[in-house]
């Protein structure tokens, strides 16, 4: 049995949940989501509060019947308040800007590097810092991941993108052989 999947999730105010060709929508103040209804799952709206319930007992039952209920919680958090990552630039002469949506990179490369994001995410940047906001939990992760893959911390100076409070595990430099006689 489920943990996650027996929960049940109480609808905010301003925010409504229908059930359309097997497609959950959700929408609130910031937008629209959608979530596919799984299989093997009966999903219940009534008085303001969701409910999904197995149709058989079988281990992908079991799997979709928890997914399902975290998949609908994010979506009500991301119509309602939104996702957001915000990554730190690190280096001598790295920095950042935006031409129109896309973003522009000077990570230390012989050229710029352009990163264009998808549908629903917007980029906001802060002398060194980028954040990546949008509803979509996923696609927030996704984009904020793709920049840092542009240019990764490296472990001897730091230098690169990272997440904001990352911890980048520093390696020593070669050590200088002592005057030894």
């Amino acid at each position: 049995m489920s943990k996650i999947g027996k929960q049940q999730i109480k609808i905010p105010e301003g925010v409504t949940v229908e059930i359309k060709n097997n497609v959950i929508e959700v929408r609130g103040p910031k937008g629209m989501q959608t979530v596919p209804l799984l299989e093997f799952i009966d999903f219940k709206i009534a008085d303001g509060v969701c409910s999904a319930t197995i149709k058989a007992d079988n281990k992908q039952a079991n799997s979709n019947w928890g997914t399902i209920i975290s998949l609908l919680q994010n979506a009500i958090a991301g119509v309602t308040e939104g996702y957001s990552k915000i990554l730190d630039i690190e280096g001598v002469g790295f920095r950042a800007a935006l031409d129109g949506k896309d973003l522009m990179l000077n990570v230390g490369y012989s050229h710029q590097v352009r990163f264009s994001p998808k549908e629903g995410i917007v980029i906001k940047v802060e002398k060194n810092s980028i954040t990546v906001t949008g509803i979509d939990k996923y696609l927030v992760g996704q984009s904020a991941a793709s920049i840092r893959a542009i240019k990764k911390p490296e472990p001897y100076k730091g230098k690169g993108i990272r997440y904001r409070g990352e911890v980048v595990l520093r390696k020593a430099g070669k050590k200088v052989a002592g005057t030894t006689s």
